[in-house]
């Protein structure tokens, strides 16, 4: 079993941060290609950030500049810091890996629960 447990959501007023964070536990392998994804009422779940295991980077040009995502391999666990939020950044964020659960199969992605973060303006 494969779990990815989100926290760090919340209220903030607008050029607030907050920081997200998504620990993965379970029985795994290897886990690949780490990211955040946002859905905002009425709209499409989008990226946000992701990031390789190689540490590259790759975000959405709506927060670039403003958001940083980051990992911890030791502990399985992804960040996103969110500086100078905006009340358009307001949506439920989703974390999500692509993790292989042992070496003879391939690799799948896992997704958390989602964590609302809310920016007032």
């Amino acid at each position: 079993q494969v779990r990815l447990v989100e926290s760090g959501g919340g209220l903030v007023q607008a050029g607030g941060s907050l920081t997200l964070s998504c620990t993965v536990s379970g029985s795994i392998f290897e886990i690949n290609t780490m990211g955040w994804y946002r859905q905002a009422p009425g709209k499409q779940r989008e990226l946000v950030a992701a990031i390789a295991r190689g540490d590259s980077t790759n975000y959405a040009d709506s927060v670039k500049g403003r958001f940083t995502i980051s990992r911890d391999n030791a502990n399985n666990t992804v960040y996103l810091q969110m500086n100078s939020l905006k009340p358009e950044d307001t949506a439920v964020y989703y974390c999500n890996a692509n993790i292989r659960r042992t070496s003879w199969i391939k690799s799948y992605d896992y997704w958390g629960q989602g964590t609302q973060v809310t920016v007032s303006s």
